[in-house]
């Protein structure tokens, strides 16, 4: 048994090797951190203060009109109704995305990894196949295929598309937790007359709560930083954010307004942003808890 040093927990020595991982990880951090403080300095400055060149310096005085023009009254082309409709937008294409996702995954996950249903090998491979491809390839036979069911420019159709490209990850990830699960716990409850739903729902989701976070967090912020299918599925009156900001940064009419453009950039970040910062705990306690097994 080690032995405890007299006067407390022995001081931490300085090596070579904690010096060298102290300044990378300052200086990664520096290099993330970096943009990040130009977009915040850049946003709160008025445009006299911007034409002068100094990009790392602090603005003079605190000027959020930017913001506000960003949220509100930005241009996008003629019209000047700012991001916050994108926002909504966003909000309503995101949510039942992922609900619809992460719940059809955790079901094919949990049919796959512990009831061995038939065919369930091949149907895991032709998933995993499919979530290897790139999406861009299906990209028009989806266009033919929703313009057919009518589902083609709206927010159903783009909602749909977000769940079937998000299902591969997603259901590897949950198939992967619940391989980890003992058969006997499952094997107990069907002994004991619980079916197929009553076990997922009563048993196998309780259980996966720390990867249904993880999966949610992942799908959010795929979803919300979305702007190919968005563009391409979404249709004229459900753009969402990210589609705005593209049309809000290149919409030019006299002046380019550097500070406005950044402020809309940080709004349509700040929501996976901030998930990360208040949900770090649960997402790193579920990769621990089995997102790397199977």
């Amino acid at each position: 048994m080690a032995r405890l040093h007299p006067n407390g927990p022995k001081p931490a020595q300085i090596t070579a090797g904690r010096v060298g991982l102290y300044a990378f990880l300052f200086i990664a951090a520096l290099f993330f951190l970096l943009p990040l403080y130009t977009m915040v300095v850049t946003s709160l400055k008025s445009m006299d203060e911007i034409r002068l060149g100094q990009i790392f310096a602090l603005p003079a005085t605190l000027d959020f009109s930017a913001w506000a023009t960003a949220w509100s009254g930005a241009c996008m082309g003629t019209v000047c109704v700012g991001i916050r409709s994108g926002f909504w937008n966003s909000v309503a294409i995101t949510l039942p995305s992922v609900a619809l996702s992460v719940f059809i995954g955790a079901v094919n996950g949990y049919a796959l990894s512990l009831w061995r249903p038939r065919g369930a090998n091949l149907l895991f491979g032709l998933l995993m196949a499919g979530g290897l491809i790139p999406y861009q390839i299906f990209l028009y036979p989806m266009v033919r295929a929703m313009a057919n069911i009518d589902l083609y420019n709206s927010l159903a159709g783009i909602i749909l598309v977000h769940v079937i490209f998000g299902l591969p990850l997603v259901t590897l990830l949950f198939r992967n937790y619940f391989v980890s699960v003992p058969e006997e716990l499952c094997k107990a409850a069907r002994v004991d007359g619980a079916g197929f739903w009553r076990i997922f729902f009563e048993i196998m989701l309780p259980i996966a709560v720390p990867m249904v976070v993880v999966v949610s967090m992942l799908q959010f912020t795929g979803i919300w930083n979305d702007f190919l299918l968005g563009l391409v599925f979404a249709g004229r009156d459900n753009l969402p954010m990210t589609v705005q900001l593209n049309n809000i940064v290149n919409t030019t009419m006299g002046e380019r307004t550097y500070n406005v453009n950044m402020a809309a950039t940080i709004l349509t970040a700040i929501v996976p942003l901030a998930i990360y910062f208040l949900s770090g705990r649960w997402f790193v306690r579920g990769i621990a808890a089995g997102a790397v097994k199977g």
